[in-house]
């Protein structure tokens, strides 16, 4: 497994930066390479994405969410992959996002981008655009406020 981490601060309070994240049909105004996000259920995802000229499906379980703190998934299948979105408050209108990913390059051409540093330099470029579209806006999209458990070991 390979890893990721980045962060980025938004000039916005961390309800709205947490709110926007939990859109996730959203997520291709801001992600390169993802082309629709369904949301299925509170906690079922659909991701069709395209990288390198490589298009793959996949669905992901949102394993555990916390209102203004933390969404954390994996994948169900197909592409192997885990991660945790957490949202720190700075001060009243300031918010770091922080991402941490672990996913497993599939064939050599992902391998060698991952050797490369491709997924970090995507993940810090996913970041700035969500920046961007976050604080052009001023105000999130839509919000969910539900929280899903962590589930027992």
């Amino acid at each position: 497994m390979s890893g990721v981490m980045e962060h980025v601060d938004v000039a916005v309070p961390v309800r709205t930066a947490y709110d926007q994240w939990t859109q996730f049909e959203e997520f291709p105004h801001f992600m390169e390479g993802v082309q629709e996000v369904r949301q299925l259920s509170d906690t079922m995802t659909h991701w069709t994405v395209e990288i390198a000229g490589v298009k793959r499906e996949f669905d992901a379980e949102i394993t555990e969410q916390l209102p203004d703190e933390r969404v954390a998934w994996r994948s169900t299948g197909g592409t192997q992959q885990a991660g945790v979105v957490t949202f720190h408050r700075l001060d009243e209108g300031n918010t770091r996002v922080t991402l941490q990913m672990e996913f497993e390059p599939q064939g050599a051409v992902e391998k060698a981008g991952d050797k490369l540093g491709v997924v970090d330099r995507r993940a810090k470029g996913d970041l700035a655009r969500f920046k961007q579209f976050i604080e052009r806006r001023g105000q999130e999209t839509g919000a969910w406020r539900g929280k899903v458990d962590r589930p027992t070991p």
